[in-house]
Order: structure tokens, then sequence, then C-alpha cells
């Protein structure tokens, strides 16, 4: 398998939110907007490619009975470093996030991509999957939290997209509307692949 081809099935056929269905309680909870759903992605991925790094660099070391626990505890240092950084850097995207960033450390998609994975294989193969699990992750947090806004708020990023006289559609900035903007997304995604076969 080529490194191409590890990268681009993160993005569409292996996608963690719209395909395996990894990952939805970030995607869900924190897409209110595009632009934090691009920060909970972008540090997703940061974590998950410095965790398959470190584990595709240690694999022949950790011990199988404590394989859990070491990957565990990689993924949080990563994990406290973006915390950390974010809250230096980015204070307002970091009290938007909250509770989520901590909540990486359990995120299924990487925990499940350091076992399924970079506890498998070499280091630049495990350093492609994880830019291509993340990016696919970040592009869906971004396209949901992108629809969710727009209809939410009718804004883009913070800029204003329908005008003044556009009423917002309110349900789609609560609970309720990220299960909506989910269901319609995954419908569109498998018509698209129902009607490109």
């Amino acid at each position: 398998m080529t490194l191409s081809h590890i990268f681009r099935k993160g993005l569409w056929r292996e996608n963690a939110v719209f395909r395996l269905l990894l990952g939805l309680c970030p995607a869900l909870a924190v897409t209110t907007s595009a632009e934090n759903g691009l920060g909970m992605g972008l540090a997703t991925t940061f974590v998950l490619v410095c965790s398959n790094l470190v584990i595709s660099a240690l694999r022949k070391i950790i011990p199988p009975r404590v394989r859990i626990p070491s990957f565990i505890v990689v993924i949080a240092s990563f994990v406290t470093v973006v915390q950390l950084c974010m809250e230096a850097y980015f204070y307002d995207l970091y009290k938007a996030l909250g509770i989520f960033i901590p909540l990486i450390v359990v995120n299924c998609l990487i925990l499940g991509r350091a076992e399924a994975y970079a506890s498998r294989n070499r280091l630049v193969p495990a350093v492609v999957d994880g830019l291509g699990m993340g990016f696919g992750f970040s592009l869906s947090l971004f396209v949901l939290g992108a629809v969710r806004e727009l209809f939410g708020s009718g804004t883009l990023m913070g800029y204003s997209v329908f005008g003044l006289g556009y009423e917002p559609l309110l349900l789609m900035i609560l609970p309720p509307g990220a299960f909506i903007a989910m269901g319609l997304l995954l419908a569109g995604m498998n018509r698209f692949d129902a009607r490109s076969r």
C-alpha cells in the first residue's frame, strides 16, 4: 500500500466521523461553529500524528501486557501539550472547546489508530496514517460545524453570509441540530457513494 493511499483512506473511505462513526462525542458537541470544529479537528490531528509517531517508534519495546496503558500515557502527554498551547495562544477557542480538549485522551479514534495501525507498522506509514485520519477528522468537524453555523446563525467563520434579513434556524446550534446535520451529511455521502458506483 502506497503512502498516498494510506493518507487518502482517512479522508473518505475510512473517514472517522462519516464512515467509521468514531469520535462522535466531540463531533456532535463542539461543532456549533466552523471555527470550533476546525480547532478541535486540528488539536486531535496533532495528538494523533504525534502519538502514532511515538507508539510506532516504541512498538517493539512496549510489552504486550501494558500496551493500552502505555498508549494512554503517550496520548495524554500530547493532549497536555495541546491543552497548554491552546490556553496560552488561543484562549477564546480553548474556552469554547472546554472539557472536550482533555477528553481527546479517550477519543476512540486516537486509541484505535494506536492499537490497529501505529503499534503494527513502521514509523513513516504510521505518521502518514495519522495525518490522513486527522485531516479527515478535521474536515468532517469543519463541514459539520459550517453547516450548523450557516443555518443556525447565518454566518460562516463569524462572517455574515445570508445578510440581515435571515431568520436563523436556532435548532441547528442546539444539540438536536448536531444529530440532524450529521444525519443529513451521512445521507449525502451515502448517496454520493451509491451514485459513483
